[in-house]
């Protein structure tokens, strides 16, 4: 299996492996990565109105919302949708211009200026604009332009067909139809001089007309059309954007312009695209019309009313909020965290309790103790060697000494436990001799990658006199039980665990074969790390025994892209490679694993995953696109709930320049379009989601503090407490907070 050539050149380098503590985690000099100014951007908030008929317009005047539909005009008061007079009649569209609102009904023209509503026309009209200061409206066969109270006739006629939409552009009047445009010259419509060169998207059928600066933007079934002077272009899924079918378009609040298409709404802003679909921002596919305020976009869809609010924030202001999101949704319990399951019948949510508890703890360790690195905050600290406990609890509660469950229990609790366990297995949870908890056994390679990853960073960071102690006891135990166990996990049963083993025999076998690559290294990164902490001759021996097999050799090619890619797998690649490159000193096993690091590297460069970036940056001071990645932590949604999502219908997934996607033929999906996720997920999956879960912010937490502690992130510069933290508040939003026994005392404190 493992090629053992050059096992007697690496022995001797094991005499350079330090004994000694590393002084803190050191930060490469002169990397060549640029720190990424925390400077203030507009965070996307959404929130959704539900109704029972479509919305068919919407306008924004003097700041208030107003909404068109089967039952006339509504506007927007108190987060829900009132009666604003006017028509009760179905309302198709609706304009905003100079200070008075214009309802196009099915039948009438309506006005609504200085509180009062006035019907000018009883006749049906399609459209309505401003033209050199005038208001100009459209039936199916005229333009008219409105003088007082009356209605006024621009032309003569002969159109060839009807009019659906009316925009001025170049001081000129154009109208649309379905398969083209035309303009008025005069008091005639002339359709020759529309265009010099190109044309509307062929076999297209039009839906809007916006007239913006220079271009005139026309909406159409395959893609947007823009007319530039004389000359069409058209903006496709191969220029960005990400629906063709597109339904309207509206002027936006900040340089931008936003696009309704059949299946979501699209921003676009400094020729970039942004997705918001169904059912994450807005109620429904379909989009009808849009309309923008002040730094806020209402979309009208066909089951009501998505609402995207824009926010000043930074980062630190972010972090603020995610650490209070936390607390408010009772997703902290015993110095665990827990993502929370909607139970339906009891209306509430529950926290669940699931294979890698500990596991997702540590990553709010982590975020604790860079934190603290950077602040210098006791309370952090604190906060940081509470989390320490339970993740040490874990290996205590167990009767099996180094042995970690995945997982704890207090009997009674209102939790749901996890009933699953590995390969589908039944799960193993495990009474104490007490009768006041429950552990959950059959442990993985998750779990202790976890452990050594994270603890290695709190023994570094922020633990201090007895702690340090307790951490070199917790890594000495859990890796000397898999040492002393034949490099395995061994349950209760005495048997090895089902994914928890580094043995050879496992690894030349066809079920493990394909995990020798990963697993050694993992073997590799845990001795290496126990003996660079305790200074313990037996991980020294333990490591010669992993190379004297071969294992380094093998983790060059640990990231399988063939046959199969498992992307929760490049987690547990990347816990490793961090302490594994941070204490291994030998260049010729540097060598390996930096070999194998960039060969990981580039196959997930393309996800923009920042936790992934920030390693590879802190272990090799390279250009790790963090500007790009911190452009994703700013994409997060505020909210962390599960909402189902819908990508596959998309015409913007073609893999961007520069990149290669090694596992499929498109690219990585945003914050954006999908769910919340953890670093251990596919942000390359297209559909999912759903069940209205909530999931933990504490991977965000770990990537954002890991960033300002290497220097891939700045502090920010405003001095606007409004835009560094957020308010604390007493309230319950999540699951009811714990009310189980207290966590039992921790050896060693």
């Amino acid at each position: 299996m493992m090629d053992t050539s050059d096992y007697a050149v690496l022995t001797v380098c094991l005499m350079g492996i330090c004994s000694v503590a590393f002084p803190g985690l050191p930060i490469p000099k002169n990397p060549r990565w640029r720190p990424v100014k925390d400077d203030v951007y507009l965070q996307e908030v959404g929130r959704k109105i539900e109704t029972k008929e479509p919305v068919r317009a919407v306008a924004v005047l003097d700041g208030v919302l107003y909404a068109g539909g089967e039952r006339g005009v509504q506007r927007l008061e108190g987060g829900k949708l009132v009666s604003a007079g006017g028509p009760q009649i179905p309302v198709q569209r609706l304009k905003a211009l100079n200070g008075t609102l214009w309802a196009l009904a099915e039948k009438g023209l309506w006005r609504h200026v200085d509180g009062a509503w006035s019907e000018v026309d009883g006749k049906a009209y399609a459209d309505i604009c401003l033209h050199r200061g005038e208001v100009v409206v459209a039936s199916a066969a005229h333009l008219y332009r409105l003088e007082g109270d009356r209605l006024v006739q621009l032309d003569r006629g002969r159109c060839r067909g009807p009019i659906l939409g009316v925009a001025s552009y170049c001081e000129t009047l154009y109208v649309r139809h379905a398969r083209g445009l035309a303009l008025l010259q005069g008091e005639w419509f002339r359709y020759d001089d529309v265009q010099d060169w190109g044309h509307l998207p062929l076999g297209s059928t039009t839906r809007d007309l916006l007239s913006l600066g220079s271009r005139l933007l026309v909406p159409t079934d395959r893609g947007l059309a823009v007319l530039r002077g004389m000359s069409w272009y058209a903006i496709l899924g191969k220029d960005g954007l990400c629906y063709e079918d597109t339904t309207c378009v509206a002027p936006g609040f900040d340089d931008d312009y936003w696009i309704g298409t059949t299946r979501g709404a699209i921003r676009a802003v400094n020729g970039d695209y942004h997705y918001f679909g169904y059912e994450r921002w807005i109620p429904h596919d379909k989009v009808n019309a849009i309309a923008c305020g002040d730094k806020v976009a209402y979309i009208a869809t066909d089951g009501g009313l998505g609402i995207i609010e824009y926010e000043p924030y930074t980062l630190l202001k972010k972090a603020a909020w995610y650490e209070r999101w936390l607390e408010e949704w009772g997703q902290k319990r015993l110095g665990f965290i827990n993502t929370l399951n909607w139970d339906d019948k009891r209306r509430t949510y529950v926290r669940f309790l699931s294979d890698n508890d500990v596991g997702w703890a540590c990553h709010y360790l982590d975020a604790l103790c860079f934190k603290y690195a950077v602040t210098k905050d006791p309370k952090v600290r604190a906060e940081a060697v509470h989390v320490f406990k339970s993740i040490k609890w874990s290996e205590e509660i167990t009767p099996i000494d180094g042995f970690p469950a995945r997982a704890i229990y207090a009997v009674g609790e209102d939790a749901i436990k996890a009933t699953t366990g590995s390969a589908g297995l039944p799960a193993e949870w495990n009474p104490t001799a007490d009768g006041k908890w429950e552990w959950k056994g059959d442990t993985s390679s998750d779990e202790v990658d976890s452990h050594v990853y994270s603890v290695s960073i709190f023994y570094e960071l922020a633990a201090q006199g007895k702690e340090k102690e307790a951490a070199k006891e917790h890594l000495s135990r859990i890796i000397g039980h898999i040492i002393d166990n034949g490099w395995v996990l061994r349950d209760l049963d005495g048997k090895p665990t089902r994914w928890a083993r580094w043995d050879p025999g496992y690894l030349q076998r066809p079920y493990g074969y394909s995990a020798r690559g990963l697993n050694g290294m993992e073997a590799l990164s845990y001795v290496t790390t126990a003996y660079a902490i305790t200074g313990d001759a037996k991980f020294k021996k333990g490591k010669e025994q992993l190379l004297e097999w071969g294992y380094h050799n093998e983790s060059l090619r640990q990231k399988l892209v063939f046959p199969e890619v498992t992307h929760f797998d490049d987690r547990l690649a990347f816990l490793a490679y961090y302490p594994l490159l941070r204490y291994e000193t030998d260049p010729a096993l540097r060598s390996i694993f930096r070999r194998s690091l960039e060969r990981s590297w580039e196959v997930k460069r393309i996800e923009n995953e920042p936790w992934f970036s920030f390693i590879y940056g802190a272990l090799t001071g390279n250009e790790c696109e963090n500007e790009r990645a911190v452009q994703h932590l700013r994409e997060w949604s505020l909210d962390c709930i599960n909402y189902r999502y819908t990508n596959s219908h998309r015409h913007d997934l073609q893999v961007p320049k520069g990149y290669r996607n090694y596992v499929a033929d498109y690219k990585p999906m945003r914050p954006r379009d999908q769910r919340p996720k953890r670093w251990d997920r596919d942000v390359l999956e297209l559909d999912g989601g759903g069940g209205h879960g909530v999931l933990d912010p504490s991977g965000w937490l770990d990537v954002y503090w890991m960033g300002r502690y290497y220097g891939f992130i700045e502090a920010p510069t405003t001095t606007d407490k409004n835009l560094l933290t957020v308010e604390k508040r007493d309230v319950q939003l999540g699951a009811a907070p714990y009310q189980g026994p207290p966590r039992p005392p921790i050896s060693g404190f």
